[in-house]
């Protein structure tokens, strides 16, 4: 089994060493590490170098989510492609062996992996990730939900139809529902755990959740987000945080940042979605519920997790 791993980087070097370091003890030896690299001014390019990855380059003004992808994508030789960002890093040595291991299956077009947050995450990220990234893998599962952070691609798929270069963000949707709509299927492996490094400003995040609205509203004309549907998910995602901060002992550290960030989370969707429709129920569950307070301790690995220097 062999791959190709496309990293998307901007100034990444204080992350992309864990994550390099995280491939070199993988499982599955035979990879070939490509680094897109969009105008860097820190040490990632020679960061990726040291470590023997293949560098390409964009223009930062060229850059869009679908376009690094795209240049990625041209300049890797093997079928099967693992898209990773430059922040996240693996947890266990058979995470890339976990990813693909779905291939198996020819019908399979699309995998991605379970994603956790960092120390340094807020504590309704983490929440977030709870909610989009369950305990338990799904072989085929009915929707297109899907995160280019952690995911794989067979390429002679992306060749057909390459990821949109237009979209503001969720380009990994984008393409999933269409490899949906071709008759092929998505597989997520909670096997393949990786820690999502995020540490936002209130700004970063009300922007990164308008921008993604912007590119939901385009894949889903249909879709809408009312100012009702602002308050009421602002208020239900609240009371759902603290609820689980308090069970966890940590409500007073995380208390501020529990409100400042999902009302930015809904204020930067409900500037996005303004003068759309009704969409998909499933899809809106995943986006935007919360995960419910149901305690399920999530199942223990028998692998032993890398252990990074």
């Amino acid at each position: 089994m062999n791959c190709s791993i496309v990293i998307r980087a901007y100034n990444e070097a204080r992350h992309l060493p864990r994550l390099l370091q995280g491939i070199r003890q993988q499982t599955v030896r035979e990879v070939e590490v490509i680094l897109v690299d969009s105008g860097s001014t820190d040490d990632t390019v020679a960061i990726a170098q040291a470590f023997g990855a293949r560098v390409v380059h964009i223009a930062p003004q060229e850059f869009t989510f679908g376009r690094s992808l795209n240049v990625g994508m041209s300049a890797a030789t093997r079928e099967l492609a693992v898209i990773a960002s430059a922040h996240v890093y693996p947890v266990y040595p058979d995470w890339l062996e976990r990813l693909l291991e779905p291939f198996a299956d020819d019908s399979i077009a699309l995998t991605y992996g379970k994603q956790r947050g960092a120390e340094t995450s807020k504590f309704s990220e983490h929440e977030i990730f709870a909610r989009w990234f369950p305990d338990v893998s799904n072989p085929r599962q009915p929707h297109p939900f899907c995160n280019n952070a952690n995911a794989a691609i067979r390429r002679s798929l992306w060749q057909i139809h390459p990821y949109d270069e237009t979209l503001t963000g969720l380009e990994d949707l984008a393409w999933a529902k269409w490899a949906q709509s071709q008759g092929w299927g998505i597989a997520y492996v909670a096997e393949a755990e990786i820690i999502h490094i995020h540490n936002e400003t209130p700004r970063a995040v009300r922007n990164r959740y308008r921008r993604e609205a912007m590119a939901f509203k385009r894949i889903y004309p249909e879709a809408h987000f009312s100012a009702y549907d602002f308050l009421r998910m602002t208020a239900g995602n609240i009371v759902n945080d603290l609820w689980h901060a308090a069970r966890k002992g940590v409500l007073r550290r995380h208390f501020a940042s529990i409100f400042w960030f999902r009302f930015n989370q809904f204020w930067g969707t409900y500037q996005g979605y303004r003068q759309s429709l009704e969409w998909n129920w499933s899809l809106r569950q995943t986006f935007y519920y919360p995960r419910g307070t149901d305690a399920v301790d999530a199942p223990r690995r028998e692998v032993e997790p890398i252990r990074y220097q």
